[in-house]
């Protein structure tokens, strides 16, 4: 194979709700953090043991704004995107990198007022959010 992928595939619940930021240019992104579980049992003990990675998810423009009206801390989303690792400099100029999850696709899996798992997907059409089940 000669060519390369980058693709992420997570179903986690929100740690936050979403912090939005606005460009002049209109743009805009949102960002949260997602969690995902991993859970086995110590063979030796009979321990049942939970590990949770956080991941810091990007979303921007038009699907940031719904991510921003729909989903809530705690809520369970599925995500696709791609990782992207970022670098910046901290207030005493030293260089910091931050691994982030760039979302290109994303479906509801919480509705709202009933907490269950089944919830449609508005990044497949943002344009029709109002008709939304939740």
């Amino acid at each position: 194979m000669s060519g390369t992928l980058n693709k992420v595939m997570l179903i986690g619940h929100l740690g936050d709700n979403v912090k939005m930021h606005y460009f002049d240019g209109g743009g805009s992104i949102g960002r949260f953090p997602l969690a995902t579980n991993e859970s086995y049992t110590k063979k030796d003990t009979g321990e049942k043991v939970t590990q949770t990675e956080w991941h810091n998810i990007v979303v921007r423009n038009k699907a940031a704004e719904i991510c921003e009206k729909y989903l809530s801390k705690g809520d369970r989303v599925y995500i696709e995107g791609k990782i992207k690792t970022r670098k910046w400099q901290d207030d005493s100029g030293n260089d910091r990198y931050s691994t982030e999850i760039n979302v290109d696709d994303f479906t509801f899996l919480t509705t709202k007022g009933t907490g269950e798992a089944g919830g449609g997907s508005p990044a497949a059409s943002p344009e029709k959010k109002d008709d939304l089940p939740f």
